[in-house]
């Protein structure tokens, strides 16, 4: 099968190796030939890497690299099997893009989009055919992340789920199907690891430092919130969390922070501006955190049961499986557990007490316990048994 892929920015780069790797014929299309010119530079150089270190050998490399195709062109897109999209997230722009990869591809052609958080059925509207449009969302640097997650739409064929994921099992990757709402699985349990991380500061529990200092030496969480959304991009990650904010009617349990929104608006983007929330620039000297035991351990536990909640919540609305959703988390953001097994090892009742404690001191919704793990602590229920 013949994979197309459309845009050739980071995710758009990755997708491409990892289709190539795996012995498809891949297109890569974008308009932009600086864009063509430094993914396929890039490439060769992630080959010789690869090389150098063992891991592939020198004949796989050019085979590899050999089975792309560059082109600025969508009607080369019109043999393939599949074609990925990964533009814009901007819904009107993806809208325009599938309706004109209808007009190209064959009858049989999957189209699907790696968007991380717009709607798979209003991409699905702008083409005749909607069975065929499913989310195929890849999780960045697409070769070395292990997940993907496949949104079929409410118009999405059962046998467009099934050759979709069929396929990107094959290709070695992790998947989970996931119900089409905003931000999927991934991004929605996620943002309290960022909001709730962000309230703490600002209401002066702790520092930049503090927080992430108890999340990765409490926690065991690679990295903390804080330079972790440095790394994405502090405009990045805003946006990702206005969307899923708007996109849930302004449910506050997604409310985004006013922290994190002048940190965009001041350009401290992160690693890749130079300065984040923490300094970046040679020879900056960052804050030590306090490495009070007693704080740091109510700073984990406050964001780890919002996290367990919001997990929780995903499951009594049938976002994803009990499975699904632990895997995700897992394999799409490293977290150190799977947050519903992570439940069953706290103590169900002890989540429940944490949260009711938040809701009755805030006396607001962002902390209002989800009903299922209301039921279970009731029942005497657990995830896993």
């Amino acid at each position: 099968m013949e994979v197309g892929v459309l845009g050739g920015g980071t995710m758009g780069s990755g997708i491409v190796q990892v289709a190539a790797q795996n012995g498809h014929k891949t297109i890569l299309v974008d308009l932009n030939e600086t864009v063509l010119d430094q993914s396929k530079s890039k490439l060769a150089k992630i080959m010789a890497r690869l090389v150098e270190k063992g891991k592939i050998s020198q004949d796989q490399s050019y085979a590899t690299q050999a089975n792309i195709v560059y082109s600025k062109d969508v009607n080369d897109f019109a043999s393939c099997g599949i074609v990925i999209e990964a533009i814009v997230e901007d819904i009107n722009v993806k809208s325009k893009v599938f309706s004109n990869l209808e007009s190209i591809v064959s009858s049989e052609c999957i189209l699907a989009s790696n968007t991380s958080s717009l709607s798979i059925a209003s991409i699905g509207s702008s083409v005749s055919n909607s069975s065929r449009v499913i989310g195929i969302h890849f999780f960045n640097p697409a070769p070395l992340m292990p997940l993907v997650e496949i949104i079929p739409a409410v118009q999405t064929s059962e046998k467009t789920l099934v050759a979709a994921k069929s396929l990107i099992d094959a290709w070695g990757k992790v998947t989970v199907v996931c119900k089409d709402t905003p931000g999927f699985i991934v991004n929605r349990v996620a943002r309290p690891f960022y909001g709730e991380a962000m309230r703490i500061y600002e209401e002066g529990v702790a520092d930049f430092a503090t927080i992430d200092w108890a999340m990765t030496e409490i926690g065991g969480f690679r990295m903390g919130p804080f330079t972790l959304m440095d790394y994405i991009g502090n405009d990045v990650n805003y946006t990702v969390t206005e969307t899923v904010f708007t996109a849930f009617y302004f449910d506050p349990r997604y409310k985004p922070s006013f922290t994190q929104k002048r940190h965009a608006e001041a350009g401290y983007f992160g690693r890749k501006s130079g300065r984040g929330f923490f300094d970046y620039r040679e020879g900056a000297v960052n804050p030590s955190p306090n490495e009070d035991q007693i704080v740091g351990k109510q700073i984990f536990e406050r964001i780890l049961v919002m996290l367990i909640n919001e997990a929780v919540d995903a499951l009594f609305l049938n976002i994803g499986t009990k499975e699904a959703i632990d895997l995700a988390m897992t394999k799409g953001v490293n977290y150190p557990k799977g947050l519903l097994l992570w439940a069953d090892q706290l103590g169900l009742a002890f989540v429940l007490a944490k949260l009711e404690a938040l809701f009755s001191e805030y006396g607001e919704d962002r902390y209002r316990p989800s009903p299922l793990l209301r039921r279970m602590v009731k029942s005497g229920d657990t995830f896993f048994g």
